[in-house]
């Protein structure tokens, strides 16, 4: 079901979609490239699982404030729809003092910015750490913006993964 977008102008589905069949194949490129992702940097794992998965769905004007997604490793979004205007993630920088001494640089680039912008289309799949801030700005196309996005943890974190560092 789809509430209308004349009053609030954005809402959220159930966050149970990756339980529904007709998202299983979404799913399963989601459930590969996070295990690409954690194989890339050697972690020890079992398995790594889906913990949430909904539709974001957004009208003209109205943006999706600044958040993370505590308790997960890993959230992405799979973009369904968007348009020039409708078509960017902001990622933020995540050190809480950052701002505190800002000196102007000559050349704003990828080494000096406070948040970085990533361009996205239809059907490209975005993964990041879910405790990195992100953001997305007004919609500012006559298109409606659709994404699914998703939370991915590891359930026996507590039990087998989440023990000390170290050795005493």
């Amino acid at each position: 079901q789809r509430p209308a977008l004349s009053t609030s102008g954005q809402w959220q589905t159930a966050q149970d979609l990756h339980r529904q069949t007709a998202f299983a194949g979404l799913l399963a490129i989601v459930e590969a490239s996070a295990r690409g992702i954690c194989d890339s940097l050697t972690l020890i794992y079992d398995r790594l699982e889906v913990t949430g998965c909904w539709a974001n769905v957004s009208h003209r004007g109205f943006p999706h404030r600044q958040h993370f997604h505590p308790n997960n490793y890993l959230s992405g979004a799979y973009y369904v729809r968007t348009a020039p205007g409708a078509d960017s993630i902001s990622f933020h920088d995540p050190r809480p003092q950052a701002g505190m001494l800002v000196p102007p640089a000559r050349d704003q680039d990828l080494a000096n910015p406070d948040q970085v912008s990533l361009d996205v289309h239809d059907g490209m799949l975005v993964m990041f750490p879910a405790w990195l801030q992100h953001s997305v700005p007004p919609n500012q196309s006559e298109v409606t913006r659709i994404s699914v996005a998703f939370n991915l943890m590891f359930p026996e974190f507590g039990v087998k993964m989440a023990g000390p560092l170290w050795q005493g």
